[in-house]
This record gives structure tokens, C-alpha cells and sequence, in this order.
């Protein structure tokens, strides 16, 4: 790719911006970095909707500050984090928080020996956060430049460098944020609003839109995954997660399917996260059959932080010992 001039580009790209941006999105509107830097790990892998109406308000009140986040218990972070799933992030922002010593770095190079910071969040917190005049390529980004630039089958370090040769150096902050909401809201993957863009006239790929237009079929893997409940009036036997993607999070016990009776299932459901699609199985146990437990009231399964897939499974036991007309009102 070759240098050129974009500057009629850019200023249809901002107005476009100006006109039907996201101003609303209260990071956006942040005096404070660490706002944009909370928002950018609450937003991998999670729809914007899903962060503002649920969790970013909620986290910020708990944990305003980076320095109340480092001295807060990781058990208080996961608890807010419940039910947004992908919980390593959690705990990368928690770690995050107590290496920074109150303030975050201004630079890429240091943001990303953050644990859990890889490429874009450095460089989005950069230019969103510091307003510095760096590039930024997350999927959407991706998408546009790929069809700008016609590079269908362009690799990953291809996207970052036509994301700096596009750069408006004049107005970075700005130039990012319009490429991120014009993926999101026109250059769509499957049904672009080609009319609607202010890049049309000097896209490569408008003419040819239909080859950019194919999506890969996601593979997921299947696994089957076995837990024991066991109750003790309200309170419920759990126990500390030692890995996997619940690490550290309080989960059911966990079983080995050879110790699994028939009789004592109480039923089995599907998850689905990250690449996998799960199959829960959930039978009754003693507690001679467990090892080290933590015992949990059940009042208290609201404010802790247990994953989705665990919430799942408690309203399964719930449901099923009332159909037994056994379950008491607790779960």
C-alpha cells in the first residue's frame, strides 16, 4: 500500500461521525482513562448493550478507582462480574489494577505488559484514553479497511499497517471511534448499507461487495462436564476452581463421569462459551464423596461471583426438587 492523500476521506468520515456516531456510550465522555481502559476489557466478546445496561455502572460504583479496585478482594470483583462471562478478564484487570499503583501507563509499549492487554486494548486505550495518534484495528475496524483497501485476504499485520497509513494524525481519537461505528452500524458483514457510507465513492470493494461478504462457519468444540450437588439445609456445598476458565471462581465440585451414578442425576443441561458448547450434568452426593468444600448459604448465591453456567445449574436443582415438592424456598 502507498501513501496518499486522504484528507477529503477524513472529512467526510467525521462528519459522517459527528452526524450518527455513538456519542451517547459514557466512556466515551470519560475525563477519567481508566473508565475507557474498564470499558475496553468489559467489551471483548460482549455486545455494548449488554455492558451499559448490566455491569459498567455497577463496577464503577463499586470500584471508582483504580486503587479501590487493587485493594478490594478478587471474590468482590468476580461477584460483579457475574453472569458477563469470559471471567479470566476479570481477574487480568484486578491484577492490572494493583501493578499500576493508581494510574495507568501512557504508552503502548507499558500498557501491554498488563496482564490480559494485547494489541488493540493498548492501543485503544491510547488513543481513546490519551488521545494519542496511534492506529486501532479491532473487528470492526478490520472489516472496513479490508473492504476500503480491497484486502479480502489481508493477515492481521496487514489491517494494522493500512490502520496507520489511514490515520488521521489531526484528529486520531475521533478517526478511530468513526471506522469502529461505521463497522458497526453500516459496513455490516453480511448486509452492508453501501449507500450510507461516506467511504462508497473510493472503496475498493462496493463493486465487488458480495466477496466480502462471506462469514466462516464458527467450529465449536463439544464437552461434556459432570457436578455434584450437595445441600445441607440452605447451604450448598461449592468449592475454589484450581484452572479452566473459571479459575479462582467458586464452582459446584466437579465429578469424573466413572464416579457419576445414573440414579442420583438431577439433570443436565446445554452452555455454550467461548468456543465451547457444553453439556452440564448434575447429580446429588454426599459430602463423604467430595473433597475440601466451601459451604455457601444460598442468599448469598446473588452477590457472589459464580458464573452463569453455575447459576444454571443451581435453578436446575431448584426446579427439580420442586417438582419433587422437596425444594425449599432459598435457591
Amino acid at each position: 500500500m502507498q501513501p496518499k492523500n486522504f484528507h477529503s476521506v477524513h472529512q467526510s468520515l467525521l462528519l459522517w461521525y459527528e452526524k450518527n456516531g455513538r456519542h451517547d456510550l459514557p466512556w466515551r465522555n470519560a475525563s477519567d482513562v481508566y473508565h475507557v481502559y474498564l470499558s475496553e476489557v468489559m467489551l471483548q466478546q460482549t455486545q455494548v448493550r449488554r455492558v451499559l445496561e448490566e455491569y459498567y455502572f455497577p463496577f464503577l460504583e463499586r470500584f471508582p478507582t483504580l486503587e479501590v479496585l487493587a485493594s478490594a478482594p478478587l471474590e468482590d470483583v468476580f461477584a460483579l462480574w457475574s453472569g458477563l462471562g469470559y471471567y479470566r478478564r476479570a481477574k487480568n484487570l484486578y491484577e492490572s489494577a494493583k501493578l499500576c499503583g493508581g494510574v495507568l501507563p501512557c504508552d503502548v509499549a507499558q500498557l501491554l505488559r498488563l496482564r490480559g492487554v494485547g494489541r488493540y486494548t493498548a492501543h485503544a486505550v491510547c488513543s481513546f484514553g490519551y488521545g494519542d495518534a496511534v492506529g486501532v484495528v479491532d473487528t470492526n475496524i478490520a472489516r472496513v479497511l479490508r473492504r476500503y483497501f480491497g484486502l479480502k485476504e489481508a493477515k492481521e499485520a496487514q489491517l494494522w499497517e493500512a490502520a496507520e497509513l489511514f490515520l488521521n494524525r489531526t484528529s486520531p481519537t475521533h478517526h478511530n471511534l468513526s471506522l469502529m461505528d461505521l463497522g458497526s452500524l453500516v459496513c455490516l458483514p453480511k448486509a452492508p448499507l453501501c449507500h450510507a457510507c461516506p467511504l462508497e465513492t473510493s472503496c475498493r470493494a462496493v463493486k465487488e461487495i458480495e466477496a466480502y461478504t462471506q462469514t466462516q462457519k464458527k467450529n465449536y468444540s463439544e464437552k461434556n462436564l459432570f457436578f455434584g450437588m450437595c445441600v445441607d439445609g440452605t447451604k450448598v456445598a461449592m468449592c475454589h476452581s484450581d484452572g479452566g476458565m473459571y479459575k479462582d471462581m467458586l464452582t459446584l465440585p466437579p465429578l469424573q463421569e466413572r464416579a457419576c451414578r445414573e440414579e442420583a442425576l438431577v439433570g443436565s443441561f446445554r452452555h455454550s462459551v467461548t468456543k465451547y458448547r457444553l453439556h452440564i450434568y448434575l447429580y446429588r452426593v454426599a459430602i463423604h464423596e467430595l473433597g475440601e468444600v466451601v459451604w455457601v448459604d444460598a442468599s448469598d448465591f446473588a452477590s457472589l461471583g459464580v458464573s452463569s453456567m453455575t447459576k444454571k445449574a443451581l435453578r436446575l436443582y431448584a426446579d427439580t426438587m420442586k417438582k419433587e415438592k422437596r425444594c425449599t424456598k432459598h435457591f
